[in-house]
């Protein structure tokens, strides 16, 4: 994100349509180890996930109907301190499903996953390990 007093605007939140607002909150936020707004109840029907700084809020509204098409727009994520596949397990657990595995044996690559309300997003390989491969390219083994 830019600084805002230079920019016109900025993403102040993602909007997401959700049939269980604060359980699609949670999985959010446990994933991408943020808070739910303090007072945002199960009840409620718009939950927020709130920002962290350079990083927008995610905001979850009840609707009626379930997700009925592939996203236009989706979240790539890159791990920040721990390894891809660490994170790959960790989406899982908390409720992920894989939809499609493009990981390669050189350790490129990346995992296509949907949130439990259908909403895909991405999770590919750390800095570190990318600068490993860049790395270890051209040397002899």
């Amino acid at each position: 994100m830019t600084d805002s007093e230079q920019a016109a605007l900025e993403i102040h939140e993602i909007t997401f349509d959700a049939r269980d607002p604060h359980a699609l909150a949670g999985f959010w936020a446990a994933l991408l180890e943020r808070e739910i707004r303090p007072g945002d109840m199960p009840q409620d029907d718009s939950v927020l996930v709130v920002p962290t700084p350079g990083q927008p809020g995610l905001l979850f509204l009840r609707v009626p109907e379930g997700k009925t098409a592939k996203n236009r727009i989706h979240f790539d994520l890159w791990p920040t301190s721990a390894k891809r596949d660490e994170q790959v397990e960790r989406a899982t657990r908390l409720g992920a499903t894989v939809l499609d595995d493009q990981r390669r044996a050189d350790g490129s690559g990346w995992v296509v996953f949907t949130d439990p309300d259908g909403n895909e997003f991405c999770i590919g390989s750390s800095a570190a390990e990318r600068a490993t491969r860049r790395a270890t390219a051209g040397k002899p083994g």
